[in-house]
């Protein structure tokens, strides 16, 4: 019975990251369902915030009620470009590469995020490239083959790969909308940019809070803000660019289920399922999952969104995979290697420590043995 408790114990952290990442799959399914039901993408953004917010501000008032540092400007100016790279600009990046181009490849570019992140790292100081290093080397190498990776996938097609089984499409398409999207090479591109654009978007976002989480070191009001903050940006640019003010309405079942499981599943509880799990088993084994969410919307991608699936983009996707693990093997041996390094320091100075109070100690015996001889 101890025996089955413990596997149960062990296998938590990774049933958990799995249901997180059929979570994120799943976002991407329902956005563009949300999409071809003709729902604005800012607007869209916006209500996924907004219900963001919602929760992540009563998760706040529940568990940091007490014990929250004290806010300063500077938080606040730090929330405030959290919530611009992280949130509102980052989503309506990815929805609009989502929308001309597909769900596998703006999933696939979100795989970049840890090379883009460690090039950004490097020139503002948070990273030493170390190319001397074995850690430096994969960091490197598996930058560049993520990004050799992402160019096969934008650039090469390949013979078209039949996915045998089961297929549905759900996208009842109104006209011909979604076809010209695909067809049309320049919404095509434009797609491709939004895609690496998001990617760059999310990883200053990661630099900046990373600066962030040391002055506010409070998981849930750091989120709340930032969702805060992202949710104003969001609504005060949908405000400025959709005029039609029926795109507000959520009328249909697709639309109302889209933003409140954006908001209150993939921007709140997929969030604590993390957070938990880089508590207990430390943040590259989350990163390691990431790959599962880019093959999850590759089959929902080809079975329900009638989306056609190519060599070019499992070549491309493999290469990106292969490369996010590179630079994650060798981010977790510098790690390893920085915490053998402060180990050994402390050794050496406990070492030094006792050999200096040893004398001391044995000086102070041997006053203590001569003053009792003397009585």
């Amino acid at each position: 019975m101890n025996n089955v408790g413990k596997v149960v114990k062990d296998l938590k952290p990774v049933l958990l990251m799995v249901m997180v990442q059929i979570a994120y799959a799943s976002v991407n399914v329902l956005y563009k369902l949300a999409i071809n039901d003709g729902m604005s993408i800012r607007i869209v953004t916006a209500y996924r915030l907004i219900f963001a917010v919602a929760f992540t501000f009563s998760l706040a008032l529940t568990f940091e009620r007490k014990n929250r540092p004290k806010l300063t400007w500077r938080v606040v100016f730090m929330s405030f470009f959290c919530g611009l790279f992280g949130a509102s600009l980052f989503h309506n990046l990815f929805l609009e590469a989502l929308d001309l181009v597909s769900a596998t490849f703006a999933t696939a570019v979100y795989n970049l995020v840890p090379a883009v992140t460690f090039m950004l790292a490097i020139f503002c100081g948070l990273e030493k490239l170390n190319i001397g290093s074995s850690a430096g080397k994969a960091k490197v190498l598996g930058t560049i083959i993520g990004i050799g990776g992402s160019m096969v996938l934008t650039f090469f097609k390949g013979p078209e790969i039949n996915v045998m089984g089961f297929r549905i499409n759900l996208l009842h398409q109104n006209g011909q909308h979604v076809a010209t999207l695909h067809t049309d090479s320049g919404h095509k591109f434009l797609g491709v940019l939004c895609g690496f654009a998001s990617c760059f978007s999310f990883a200053l976002w990661l630099i900046i809070q990373s600066k962030m989480s040391k002055e506010y070191p409070t998981h849930h009001s750091s989120t709340a803000l930032m969702s805060l903050m992202g949710a104003i940006q969001a609504t005060a640019f949908a405000l400025c660019v959709e005029k039609d003010w029926s795109q507000w309405k959520l009328g249909s079942t697709i639309r109302l289920v889209t933003v409140l499981y954006t908001g209150i599943v993939a921007s709140g509880v997929a969030v604590i399922m993390i957070a938990w799990c880089v508590r207990i088993r430390g943040p590259m084994f989350v990163s390691v999952f990431n790959p599962l969410m880019l093959v999850l919307v590759a089959v929902a991608d080809s079975m329900m969104l009638d989306e056609n699936l190519y060599v070019g983009s499992i070549i491309g996707g493999a290469l990106i995979v292969c490369g996010l693990y590179m630079v994650l093997w060798g981010k977790s041996k510098e790690i390893k290697n920085t915490n053998l390094f402060v180990s050994s320091q402390i050794n050496q100075e406990l070492e030094a420590t006792t050999v200096s109070i040893i004398p001391t100690t044995l000086n102070n015996a041997n006053s203590d043995t001569s003053i009792v001889k003397a009585i």
